[in-house]
């Protein structure tokens, strides 16, 4: 059957559906490792050259997904390829801890009973005012109040305080006043 003229750049593709399909894959599983190895840093506290990094991420690897082909059809199959490949994975990782790691790694201590480690902080990146920001936004005024902080691989700086130091909940407050009723009643 042949495509009305009009119609051709919608839908006549250059290349073969599994070569879209392969190139896709390919780009993908090549950007997920290039994250996977240099990422924690790059997802976690994101500068401007961060950002201009990831921006232009999508523009260097355009042609090696789409070739020649700059059909409608042949982008539309290219975004449900990533969108359908990118579901897989999540279903990996979320239901396999060996492809959760293989994926994503694990989270990297950088705080152990208030004491930061210097070193791997260096290693993924971070300097000291990007780490007391993270834990400001989390709820400690210094790191001596810390009792865990890791750099999850997601890339969020997850604060953990120590028991003292966390913020006083309402059921706290409760407790603490019939603690406090009880004393004085037994007066």
């Amino acid at each position: 059957m042949t495509v009305p003229e009009w119609l051709a750049p919608f839908v006549s593709m250059d290349i073969s559906v599994w070569e879209k399909v392969l190139r896709t894959v390919v780009v993908y599983l090549g950007i997920a490792i290039l994250i996977r190895v240099a990422g924690k840093r790059l997802l976690a506290q994101m500068n401007s050259l961060d950002l201009v990094v990831v921006l232009l991420l999508s523009n260097v690897v355009q042609n090696a997904i789409i070739g020649p082909d700059n059909s409608v059809l042949g982008g539309l199959l290219g975004a449900v390829v990533l969108i359908g490949f990118n579901a897989v994975l999540d279903r990996v990782a979320a239901f396999n801890s060996f492809g959760r790691w293989l994926l994503f790694g694990r989270g990297t201590d950088l705080i152990t009973d208030g004491e930061v480690d210097a070193a791997e902080l260096a290693r993924i990146g971070l300097n000291q005012s990007e780490l007391d920001l993270a834990l400001r936004r989390q709820g400690a005024d210094d790191v001596s109040e810390v009792q865990r902080a890791a750099l999850e691989p997601e890339g969020e700086i997850v604060v953990t305080l120590k028991p003292g130091e966390r913020t006083a909940t309402r059921d706290d407050l409760d407790r603490a006043v019939s603690e406090l009723r009880a004393l004085i009643e037994a007066r």
